[in-house]
């Protein structure tokens, strides 16, 4: 036991001096770092797209096509579904983003002018409350400011993603025709029971990769529709606008909705009084269809962690890298637990039959 504990000791003591040489290195890895950042975005939406399209290739060679044609056809969905929405989706969502920005300082106007009409018409007002009611209202422009530079960062991140898209149908060609060379390139370097091992290891990431991602994105889409049809019927402002970004918060499990349903209260509340009421009433079927009808079967096989893991790793992510870290934080704790996991599990086995744990 003692051993085992200066082991472990002596491994940590090591993980920090690397990290400190790491970090006095910094002029050998930064050129690293960068190289990696210019070509993460492309990577990442290709890999997106690879475990959407995944499933479709493999129903095309079911039918007896060729892969090269497979792609071809998926290729060929790619930019009829691009098209549509450059065509039908954009223009429209263009022209309500700009009223909608261009309305905020008259929205601003009048909540000022609202709690000033309140706080001349009540006689009774505690002086806790008043000095409350007017920090806020000295502050609600930075408030505004601040919630606005979030939406705007947001998008300035999506225009940038828009712009290493031009990269990702070269990866995502190469990921959907040898995507499946990876796993025995990597195990040939390996004798057979390692290899097996490295090879399961492999599948468990693609499981977990491939059951949160489609399972994420399609239930997104619902609610991003639902919400859509929603906001239509009770004739909400600019419904496409937040309709679309309901949608894409949505990506981000448990905060997301409580994140995506605010611009929609806001909006709802300067078209109207009871408006955010209906907008509340909308959100809360639109979850109540998600969570009992659609992530029931789309998201039967995906990860499966503590609400409080997943609140924890997102707010962390947020933290550190801002609206990608949360996007991405889920299925990277997810991977590197699965890798964790297996290991642990190896590392087990080989001790009851005496071998080597490493892999």
């Amino acid at each position: 036991m003692q051993k085992r504990w200066f082991q472990t000791l002596i491994a940590l003591i090591l993980v920090f001096l690397l990290i400190i040489l790491v970090k006095e290195a910094n002029f050998i890895f930064s050129p690293i770092f960068q190289l990696v950042g210019a070509v993460a975005l492309p990577v990442i939406g290709a890999g997106l797209l690879f475990y959407i399209t995944r499933p479709l290739m493999h129903l095309l060679e079911k039918m007896k096509l060729h892969r090269l044609l497979a792609i071809m056809i998926i290729f060929i969905l790619l930019i009829v579904a691009m098209f549509v929405a450059a065509r039908y989706i954009f223009p429209s969502l263009q022209s309500q983003f700009s009223k909608l920005v261009s309305n905020i300082p008259g929205w601003i106007s009048t909540l000022e002018g609202l709690i000033e009409y309140w706080q001349d018409n009540q006689r009774s007002i505690p002086d806790e409350v008043n000095e409350a009611i007017n920090h806020i209202r000295s502050n609600l422009q930075s408030y505004i400011q601040s919630t606005m530079s979030f939406i705007f960062g947001f998008i300035g991140e999506f225009i940038s993603i828009m712009f290493a898209m031009v990269l990702i149908p070269f990866f995502l060609f190469f990921m959907l025709k040898d995507g499946e060379k990876f796993v025995p390139f990597i195990t040939q370097f390996f004798e057979k029971k390692k290899a097996d091992n490295i090879r399961s290891l492999f599948y468990k990431i693609d499981e977990a990769l491939t059951s949160y991602i489609q399972g994420q994105i399609i239930v997104a889409l619902c609610i991003g529709t639902l919400l859509y049809v929603g906001y239509s019927i009770i004739g909400l402002h600019y419904a496409l606008t937040l309709a679309i970004f309901g949608l894409v918060i949505n990506v981000i499990p448990f905060i997301g909705p409580y994140i995506a349903v605010t611009p929609a209260i806001i909006v709802g509340f300067f078209q109207d009084p009871l408006m955010p009421v209906w907008v509340a009433v909308i959100t809360v079927i639109a979850q109540q269809i998600e969570g009992n009808l659609v992530s029931p079967n789309v998201m039967g096989k995906a990860l499966h962690l503590h609400p409080l893991t997943v609140i924890t790793v997102v707010l962390a992510a947020g933290s550190i890298a801002g609206f990608l870290g949360m996007l991405f934080a889920i299925p990277l704790y997810a991977v590197v637990k699965t890798i964790i996991s297996h290991f642990y599990q190896t590392y087990q086995d080989a001790q009851k039959n005496d071998e080597d744990a490493l892999i």
